[in-house]
């Protein structure tokens, strides 16, 4: 008798076994994790849970008490692989005096044109131009890093992200800055990007109704990982529960927008 079954693809991402104290405090206590290629997966969980710490391990710039990264099928973050990374941050603060403008910020971004200063703007708009379009910044590029409005400022680091063509992008609260109204906009831009460019994108967020959304798995973390699996799995009050370790309203993808302002991260 046939058994149908899926073949696993590669994974972008593996951890094992990943441990991290900060200031003595465990906060990572044994993180398990395969984050297939080409998907686009979140990571939830209540604040202090570890999420940051997670992909600033990742990007190895959290080196962890033991444990294991593996990225790319290749080994544990390097410069050559952080090449093939795209990392948007949670918030850039960005000092008024700042005084790059878009374009010039995303020069300097780009190995090709990192001598920008000396190019005329139409061959440094070339070098940039996909990324721009795709992240609908061509109009920003003249005015001021500093003075861009928090969406706006997402868009650029978004783009930015995008300019040395990632296999991998990793997004750390992508919408903190967004107003409301923009923020279905960016979740949408997103998942147009990972489905025309096919890369895996790991996405932080608090947002679980853009989540069950757009994520094609989900993964709670507290700790440790408490559950994983395709939103709906998921996204039910038991694991909801288990991951936040507190009471959470059952979950439904209506217009309901649960958020935890959790208090039991650590």
């Amino acid at each position: 008798m046939d058994i149908a079954f899926r073949i696993p693809k590669p994974a972008a991402v593996e951890v094992r076994d990943l441990q991290v104290q900060l200031g003595g405090t465990p906060v990572l206590r044994g993180v398990n994790l395969r984050i297939e290629a080409g998907r686009m997966v979140a990571l939830i969980g209540p604040n202090g849970s570890g999420k940051t710490t997670l992909l600033r391990c990742l990007l190895g710039l959290q080196v962890p008490h033991s444990g294991s990264v593996r990225l790319l099928q290749e080994g544990p973050p390097n410069p050559s692989l952080l090449r093939r990374i795209g990392y948007v941050p949670q918030r850039l603060q960005l000092d008024p005096s700042f005084m790059l403008t878009v374009r010039e910020f995303l020069a300097i971004r780009r190995p090709v044109t990192a001598t920008w200063f000396w190019r005329p703007s139409r061959q440094i708009d070339e070098q940039l131009h996909s990324a721009v379009a795709e992240m609908d910044v061509t109009r920003l590029l003249d005015r001021p890093v500093a003075g861009l409005s928090g969406g706006q400022l997402q868009r650029v680091l978004i783009c930015s992200s995008l300019l040395n063509e990632p296999e991998l992008l990793l997004l750390d609260e992508p919408t903190a800055g967004v107003d409301t109204p923009g923020e279905a906009d960016f979740y949408e831009l997103i998942a147009e990007v990972h489905r025309r460019r096919g890369l895996t994108v790991v996405l932080v967020s608090h947002d679980l109704s853009m989540v069950y959304r757009h994520a094609s798995r989900v993964y709670a973390l507290n700790g440790v990982i408490c559950c994983e699996g395709a939103p709906e799995e998921v996204m039910n009050a038991e694991s909801l529960k288990q991951a936040y370790g507190i009471h959470f309203t059952p979950y439904h993808h209506h217009h309901h927008h649960p958020h935890s302002h959790g208090g039991h991260g650590h």
